[in-house]
């Protein structure tokens, strides 16, 4: 029997079988989703019109005002449809199903035993090429010369301000609880990585109650801030960009973690 429950998330009608078929719980999110068959975050209490901005955080929202009674104090994890967990070492970029279903992970290995989350390897922004930043802020870089030559300024804070909106991070902290503002601050500063795409498998359904609980009233402020009427993918969707970062900052800092690779493959390439 496994020990891991999986949420795999698509905005695609017609993944529906095939998510069910490599043994993962179906979430279908967005207005392209018309099967019945599919877990939504549209009924209950729930945030779906808000999905455009916030990405998976809408399903969270749903799981977490709706169904936190019945999660238990065992693995549970959450995927996308063309990002999956596979164990360490065994990572390859396979278009055959059959292999790609042994690839990706079905339950939680033992040496996780002791672990209470399990976040995606890091991802390390200042390894990024000069030229995905002069593209955006071209003079920002230019004002700031030895961000060229020294990658160690180039930390979160640099990162997130490139590429959504400069400012927007610093309103954001200032709308943090009292008891995260000064350690979340800290990791955007002295942080050159972070734990990618809002994924995360979580075995202690206390902390993952007390993430939602931490995360969900915070971008909640946020939207008096930066409201809705927000153009290009790096503004429209700065909420899931914003709960992105808080989501490693807050696991590695409140659990006991351990990394897993994470498999670029879209499942729509086996239908």
């Amino acid at each position: 029997m496994s020990n891991l429950k999986m949420y795999c998330i698509t905005l695609n009608d017609n993944h529906l079988d095939l998510i069910k078929s490599i043994g993962y719980i179906p979430v279908g999110l967005g207005k392209n989703i018309k099967s019945k068959k599919f877990i939504k975050d549209d009924t209950g209490l729930n945030i779906t019109e808000k999905n455009p901005n916030y990405g998976e955080y809408t399903f969270h929202y749903w799981l977490w005002k709706n169904k936190m009674d019945t999660i238990e104090d065992n693995w549970i994890g959450f995927c996308q449809y063309r990002k999956y967990w596979v164990n360490a070492g065994t990572y390859s970029r396979h278009t055959n199903f059959h292999k790609f279903k042994n690839l990706i992970i079905n339950h939680v290995p033992k040496e996780y035993n002791d672990y209470e989350s399990i976040l995606g390897e890091q991802l390390f922004v200042n390894q990024f090429r000069f030229t995905k930043f002069i593209k955006n802020n071209l003079h920002t870089m230019i004002r700031n010369p030895s961000l060229f030559f020294n990658k160690y300024k180039r930390n979160l804070r640099f990162h997130f301000n490139m590429m959504h909106g400069e400012e927007n991070l610093n309103k954001a902290i200032n709308l943090l609880d009292v008891s995260e503002k000064k350690d979340f601050e800290y990791f955007m500063d002295n942080s050159v990585s972070f734990n990618p795409h809002n994924m995360f498998i979580c075995k202690s359904k206390e902390k993952l109650k007390l993430f939602y609980e931490s995360i969900f009233p915070w971008l909640e402020r946020c939207e008096k801030e930066f409201k809705f009427d927000l153009e290009g993918y790096g503004l429209k969707r700065i909420y899931g960009f914003l709960a992105e970062r808080y989501m490693s900052y807050w696991f590695q800092k409140n659990t006991k973690f351990k990394t897993m690779p994470i498999m670029f493959k879209d499942i729509s390439d086996f239908k």
